[in-house]
C-alpha cells in the first residue's frame, strides 16, 4: 500500500511504515500504530461476525478514549458508515440520531448504555449493542439483563475470528456526521472515504504536519475539525492525545505536559484560553495554532501571538458539508487579520451571485465550494440537501460548456467577499445577517469590535425585531476574567467611537459566564437571542 484512499488505510499505511510510533494517548496510556490498526481490524472482524451488511450505519456515543478511534476506523475497515454522536448528548437527542439513519449497532459505554435503554426501544433498526468494559460487576449485570438487543461486550467482540469485511471503494459513504442545532433537528452530513481523505491530505499538507507533530484532539469527535485532528495526525504518522477537559486550564496544563505541537479549536475556546497565563514550557514545542468554527476575534488573536510569539497562526475556515474550504498563511495574517485566506488545496472557492454567476471583486455573494471533499448530502433529506447541494451552471469557473455530466457543489449560506488578490473576507451567515436602519450588519462585526475594546470577555450579537429600525441590535455579554465586571458606560462609549451609528448596540446585556455553547463547543447564538425572545413575551 503506497497511498491511502480509504478511510482507515490512514492509520494502516502508518503501520506499515512506522508500527512501533506512538498513534494515540489517553491519559496514561498510549497505543502504537500496529497495536492501534491491529484493533481496527479486530473491531471490524466483530462486526461482521454481528452479520452487519455493507453501508450499515454503526453509532459511536463515547468519550474521546481507545474504543472511540477504533470503533470510528473499524467501522469503514468492516465496511459500514460510522455515526459519531457527541457524548453531550441526551438519550432523546442521540435516540433521534439513531432513528434518523437507520442505526444497526451502537457502541457505547456500560453507564450511557443503562441511561438509553428506554429510549432505544423506539429506535426499531436497532439489533446490537457493543459495551465497553464494565466498571464493576454490577453493572455488567445490569447492561445484560433483559436487553431486547444483542448485547455484547468489547472484548468478545475484539476476540472474534479475522476476516474480510465488504469490498469498498472511495466514493462509498464512510461517516454521517450530524450537525449542531438549538432550534430544529440536526442534520446528517454523509462523507465519502474520498472526502475524508482528501481532507486529510489537503490539511495536513498546509499545516506541515509530520511525523514528529503531536495533536491535541479537544474538540468532540463528532466534530468534522475535531475529526479531523485523527485523519491530519494519522496521514502524517503523527501523535494525537485524546483530551475530555472540563476547564478551559486542563488545556493548558495538558499541552505542556504532552509537548502538544498542533492546536485546533473554535475561537470561544480560544478566548478563554487567551485570558489565562500560559506554561511558558508550551512555547518550546507548540509549533502552530489554528481555528475553526467561526471568526477569531483580532484582540483574541492579538493576545494568543503574545502568549507563544513563534507559533505560526492560521486561520481557516469550513463547513461539515465539505470539510475546510480556506485558510489563512501565517506570512498573511499582518497584513490581513481579518481575512479567512485562499482556498485549501485540492479545492475551488467561488463567490457567486443569486443567478450562480461569479461576483466581481469586492462583491458580496454566496460561498460556493466545489471539487473532492463537497459531501454526499444530508441523509435521508432531500428537501434539505437540495438547499444547500446545487449543480454549478455551464460556464462557472471549472465547467466550461462542453461538459456533458452535472456537478454538484456545496452553496454555504455565507455571504463573503474577494478582493482582487484573490483573499476572501468573511461577512455573515445569511440567516443570522441583521438589517438595522437600512443597513446589513453581521453580527460578527458588532462582536469584533467588543473584543477589541477588552472589556467583555465573552459576547454574542443578535437583531430583535424594532417597529422602525427593522432590527435593533441587542448584546449579551459577559465581564472580562482580568475586571470581573462591566464598565457600560465606558463600552457604549467605546462603541460609539468605533462603529457608525446604525451599528451600535441598542441593549447590551450583562451576564456571568461563560456564555452557552452547543455540544460543538460555539457559543449559542440562536439559543441565547431565542431565550431572550421569550424573556420579553413572558
Amino acid at each position: 500500500m503506497s497511498e491511502s484512499t480509504l478511510l482507515p488505510e490512514l492509520i494502516a499505511l502508518a503501520a506499515e511504515r512506522t508500527p512501533q510510533a506512538i498513534a494515540l494517548t489517553s491519559g496514561a496510556s498510549s497505543w502504537n500504530y500496529g497495536d492501534l490498526n491491529a484493533g481496527v481490524q479486530q473491531f471490524a472482524a466483530g462486526l461482521m461476525g454481528l452479520g452487519l451488511e455493507r453501508g450499515a450505519r454503526v453509532a459511536i456515543y463515547l468519550d474521546k478514549r481507545f474504543e472511540t478511534v477504533i470503533a470510528s476506523f473499524g467501522a469503514p475497515a468492516a465496511g459500514a458508515v460510522f455515526v459519531p454522536v457527541n457524548p453531550l448528548l441526551k438519550p432523546e437527542q442521540v435516540a433521534f440520531i439513531l432513528r434518523d439513519c437507520n442505526v444497526r449497532v451502537l457502541v457505547t459505554s456500560p453507564e450511557r448504555f443503562t441511561l438509553m435503554r428506554d429510549a432505544l426501544i423506539e429506535c426499531p433498526d436497532m439489533r446490537h449493542v457493543v459495551v465497553t468494559a464494565p466498571v464493576a460487576n454490577s453493572v455488567a449485570t445490569d447492561v445484560t439483563v433483559a436487553s431486547p438487543f444483542g448485547v455484547t461486550f468489547w472484548s468478545d467482540l475484539l476476540g472474534s475470528p479475522l476476516r474480510s469485511g465488504h469490498r469498498v471503494i472511495d466514493t462509498d459513504m464512510a461517516a454521517i456526521l450530524y450537525t449542531s442545532g438549538s432550534t430544529g433537528k440536526p442534520k446528517g452530513v454523509v462523507l465519502s472515504h474520498r472526502n475524508m481523505v482528501a481532507g486529510a491530505k489537503s490539511v495536513a499538507s498546509y499545516l506541515e504536519n509530520n511525523a514528529q507533530d503531536t495533536l491535541l484532539a479537544a474538540l468532540p469527535l463528532s466534530f468534522d475539525a475535531g475529526f479531523s485532528q485523527l485523519t491530519t495526525a494519522f496521514h502524517a504518522g503523527g501523535r494525537v492525545v485524546l483530551l475530555n477537559y472540563l476547564m478551559p486550564r486542563d488545556v493548558l496544563q495538558t499541552m505542556e505536559r504532552e509537548h502538544v505541537t498542533g492546536l485546533t479549536v473554535v475561537p470561544p475556546l480560544y478566548i478563554q484560553l487567551s485570558q489565562l497565563q500560559w506554561p511558558a514550557a508550551i512555547g518550546e514545542h507548540l509549533r502552530y495554532f489554528a481555528n475553526t468554527g467561526g471568526r477569531m476575534p483580532r484582540e483574541t488573536l492579538t493576545l494568543l501571538r503574545q502568549r507563544v510569539p513563534q507559533a505560526k497562526p492560521f486561520l481557516m475556515y469550513g463547513l461539515t458539508e465539505a470539510f475546510r474550504s480556506t485558510y489563512l498563511p501565517p506570512a498573511e495574517v499582518d497584513r490581513r487579520p481579518d481575512s479567512i485566506g485562499k482556498a485549501i488545496p485540492n479545492a475551488e472557492i467561488l463567490v457567486l451571485r443569486e443567478d450562480g454567476s461569479p461576483c466581481g471583486p469586492d462583491e458580496p455573494g454566496e460561498l460556493v465550494h466545489r471539487g473532492a471533499l463537497v459531501g454526499m448530502g444530508y441523509w435521508n433529506d432531500p428537501d434539505k440537501t437540495a438547499e444547500r447541494y446545487k449543480l454549478l451552471a455551464v460556464g462557472t469557473p471549472g465547467r466550461p460548456s462542453g461538459l456533458p455530466l452535472p456537478e454538484y457543489a456545496v452553496f454555504s449560506g455565507d455571504t463573503v467577499r474577494r478582493d482582487a488578490e484573490g483573499f476572501f473576507y468573511f461577512i455573515g451567515r445569511r440567516d443570522e445577517m441583521m438589517k438595522t436602519s437600512g443597513y446589513r450588519v453581521s453580527p460578527t462585526e458588532v462582536e469584533e469590535v467588543l473584543y477589541a475594546t477588552q472589556l467583555v470577555g465573552e459576547c454574542v450579537a443578535f437583531g430583535v425585531d424594532h417597529p422602525t429600525l427593522g432590527h435593533a441590535i441587542h448584546v449579551i455579554a459577559t465581564p472580562a476574567a482580568v475586571t470581573g465586571a462591566i464598565d457600560l458606560n465606558a463600552l457604549m462609549s467605546e462603541c460609539r467611537v468605533r462603529m457608525p451609528a446604525y451599528m451600535v448596540p441598542a441593549v447590551i446585556e450583562v451576564v456571568a459566564g461563560p456564555l452557552p455553547r452547543n455540544p460543538n463547543g460555539k457559543i449559542d447564538r440562536k439559543l441565547l437571542s431565542t431565550e431572550r425572545l421569550e424573556r420579553q413575551a413572558a
